[in-house]
C-alpha cells in the first residue's frame, strides 16, 4: 500500500513550501492540507505567471488532482469563496472536510481587538481570527463546516453564543452580526460552498487503500508550533509531521517520505525570539532580493542567517528524510555567508535549541560567497563554494539535501 508523502516548513513559516508542493503535485493523485488557516499564504510562480494561495492546497494548479482541506484547518468561507474564484472547474477536485471548524468575520474581529488590547506585547498574529477559532474549537463551543448545510440550526447556535458572551464582546468593542444579517450570510456561504462539504477522512482513507500518490502540506513552520516553537509567539494549530496525522485522520504507520523545507537563511513575521536576524546591510539585502514580504500581510519579514541549530531540531522533531533548500540564489554575490552552527547561553556553547530563546547569542561560521547560482538546475553547474555551503548544512544538521530552489520558477530546481 502506497504511503502518503509528507511537506513540513523547518523553519518560522515562509519557507518556500508553495513552489515545491506545486512542483511534486504534478505526480501526485491527491494533495491534502492539514491545518491552520487563511493566515498561511503560499506563493507559486508558474511560468512567469504568481499565484497566492491560503487555503486552497498547491496542488490545485495540476487539474488531474484532487484537493482536500482536512479537519484540522479552520475554515474561512469568505476568504475561501475568494480564493477558489481564480479557478474554474473546481468541482470534483477541491473537497472541504466537514468537520474542518468555522473562521467567522467575528473571529477575526476578536483577534484584532485582542492585539490592540496587548499594546507592545502583542503576539504579531495575522488578525485573520484563525487563534479565536481554534480558542472556539478547544473550548467547545466552535462550529464546524458541515453544519453550514443547515443555517438555520448554526445561525440560532451563534446567536446563543453572541448572547451568552455579550459582556466580552462588548469590553473588546466587538459589533456581532443581527440575526438576519448572519442568517443571509450563512445561507450563501452555503449555496457556494455544498458541493465541495465532504467527509475527506474517508476520502483519504480510500485513496491509500487503492494505492493512489498521496502528497500532504501544512502552513507555518515548525518553530510556529503551539507546542514545540517560540511559545508564546506563535500559530495555534500543530504545524510538525504530526499534526497532519490529527489535521486529517490518518495514522502515523500512513505516513512516507517526510520533505523538510528550509530556507538558505532564516526569515520570520511579527515578534518573537530570532537568534539569527541581521539587523544591517546583510539582512536588509536579504529583504530586498528575496522580496521578503508576507503573502497574507503584506509585512515585510525579518532575515537573518541560517540556523543549523534550530533546523536541526526541527528536523529531528519532524523526522526528515530530506530537505528541500529554496532561494539559495537569494545569497549569489555575498562576499561571505554565515551560518550558525551552535548558542551561547550565560557563556556556555551549546549545540541544541533551548526551549527560551531570550538572550541566546548565535555562535557562526564563515563560508565564501559565490558570484551566481541563480537559475542552474544542474547541481554540477554549482559554484564550489555554494555546494560546501549545502554540504555544511547538511553535515550541521545531519539531514540530506534532496532538492535545491535557484529560482522561485518552478523548473529552476536541482533534484539530487
Amino acid at each position: 500500500m502506497n504511503k502518503a508523502d509528507l511537506i513540513v516548513g523547518i523553519q518560522w513559516g515562509d519557507e518556500g513550501k508553495g513552489k515545491i508542493v506545486d512542483m511534486l503535485a504534478q505526480k501526485y493523485d491527491m494533495v491534502c492540507r492539514s491545518q491552520g488557516g487563511h493566515n498561511a499564504g503560499h506563493t507559486i510562480w508558474v511560468d512567469g505567471v504568481r499565484h497566492a494561495l491560503h487555503l486552497v492546497p498547491s496542488g490545485v494548479l495540476n487539474k488531474d488532482a484532487i484537493n482536500i482541506i482536512g479537519n484540522g484547518v479552520v475554515m474561512s468561507p469568505k476568504s475561501i469563496i475568494q480564493e477558489m474564484e481564480q479557478f474554474e472547474n473546481l468541482e470534483g477536485r477541491l473537497f472541504i472536510s466537514d468537520k474542518a471548524h468555522l473562521n467567522l468575520t467575528y473571529h477575526s474581529l476578536v483577534d484584532i481587538a485582542r492585539e490592540e488590547l496587548k499594546g507592545d506585547k502583542a503576539i504579531g498574529t495575522t488578525g485573520k481570527g484563525i487563534g479565536p477559532a481554534y480558542a472556539d474549537k478547544i473550548n467547545r463551543v466552535g462550529h464546524r463546516v458541515g453544519e453550514l448545510l443547515n443555517a438555520e440550526k448554526l445561525c440560532d447556535s451563534i446567536m446563543e453564543e453572541f448572547k451568552l458572551n455579550r459582556p466580552i464582546y462588548d469590553a473588546l468593542h466587538v459589533k456581532t452580526p443581527t440575526h438576519e444579517e448572519l442568517l443571509t450570510e450563512l445561507k450563501e456561504y452555503k449555496k457556494i460552498l455544498e458541493p465541495f462539504i465532504a467527509n475527506t477522512t474517508n476520502m483519504v482513507w480510500a485513496a491509500l487503500d487503492n494505492n493512489k500518490k498521496i502528497l500532504l502540506e501544512g502552513a507555518q513552520g515548525t518553530l510556529l508550533d503551539i507546542d514545540h516553537g517560540t511559545y508564546p509567539y506563535v500559530t495555534s494549530s500543530s504545524t510538525v509531521s504530526a499534526g497532519a496525522c490529527t489535521g486529517l485522520g490518518i495514522n502515523p504507520k500512513d505516513i512516507g517520505v517526510v520533505t523538510g523545507i528550509v530556507k538558505a537563511y532564516t526569515t520570520r513575521v511579527g515578534h518573537g525570539p530570532f537568534p539569527t536576524e541581521d539587523f544591517g546591510v546583510d539582512g536588509k539585502r536579504m529583504a530586498d532580493i528575496g522580496k521578503e514580504v508576507g503573502t497574507t500581510t503584506g509585512r515585510g519579514r525579518r532575515c537573518g542567517w541560517f540556523d543549523a541549530v534550530g533546523v536541526k531540531h526541527a528536523s529531528r522533531l519532524n523526522g526528515c528524510d530530506q530537505f528541500a533548500l529554496m532561494k539559495l540564489d537569494v545569497l549569489d554575490g555575498f562576499e561571505t555567508i554565515k551560518i550558525c552552527v551552535a548558542y551561547e547561553v550565560n557563556g556556555e556553547r551549546i549545540d541544541y535549541m533551548p526551549s527560551d530563546l531570550d538572550g541566546v547569542i548565535p555562535i557562526y561560521e564563515d563560508i565564501k560567497g559565490w558570484d551566481k547560482v541563480e537559475g542552474i538546475s544542474n547541481y554540477d553547474e554549482l559554484p564550489q563554494s555554494a555546494k560546501d555551503y549545502v554540504k555544511r548544512i547538511e553535515e550541521l544538521t545531519n539531514t540530506k539535501v534532496g532538492l535545491i530552489s535557484t529560482s522561485p520558477d518552478r523548473n529552476d530546481t536541482i533534484i539530487l
